[in-house]
């Protein structure tokens, strides 16, 4: 007996029909439960796909973005810890020179020896707060766009956070 010679009445041929249907789309199912995309291919629903794969490339990008700002953020965290330590040192600085005012010839030499300490302390403090290679208390810019055009931007300037950029200068010759 062939193949063609086996014959089905119309209600097992519907039957056989609704099984194949049902498997599809038991198949169909479980491959978007897998994965958890409603379109899988261009050839599920054309229009949806391109649809989704637009959304999931901004969305790329947008990560992106905010991955950028992240990096951001944390340059400037690095420079704000790198202010405080520095204002720290400033402050001691000035009661070391508040001190030598009314030190004699001795004491006003050891001061000048401990806040020219602090000035090398200042400088390597500015030299060293950065982030990724970005410092903002050395000069450096580091700028941040909101969008994937560029067209909204924040440029975040820094500056010298050195003694010798601060315009402090060094107790020379015992504070003459």
């Amino acid at each position: 007996m062939g193949v063609n010679d086996i014959t089905l009445s119309g209600n097992m041929r519907s039957n056989l029909t609704n099984l194949q249907t049902v498997a599809m789309l038991q198949a169909r199912t479980s491959l978007r439960l897998a994965t958890g995309l409603r379109v899988n291919s261009a050839v599920d629903d054309p229009s949806a796909y391109f649809a989704a794969q637009n959304n999931r490339s901004r969305a790329n990008d947008l990560d992106a973005r905010k991955a950028a700002m992240g990096e951001s953020i944390q340059t400037v965290k690095a420079a704000d810890e790198g202010i405080k330590a520095i204002t720290s040192l400033i402050e001691q600085a000035k009661g070391l020179a508040a001190s030598a005012r009314s030190a004699g010839t001795t004491d006003a030499a050891a001061l000048a020896t401990q806040f020219n300490n602090l000035l090398t302390q200042i400088t390597n403090i500015a030299t060293d707060a950065s982030y990724k290679g970005k410092n903002l208390l050395n000069s450096d810019t580091v700028t941040v766009n909101f969008n994937e055009s560029g067209s909204a931007t924040l440029s975040i300037v820094g500056f010298s956070a050195t003694a010798a950029g601060l315009s402090i200068n060094s107790a020379v010759n015992n504070w003459a």
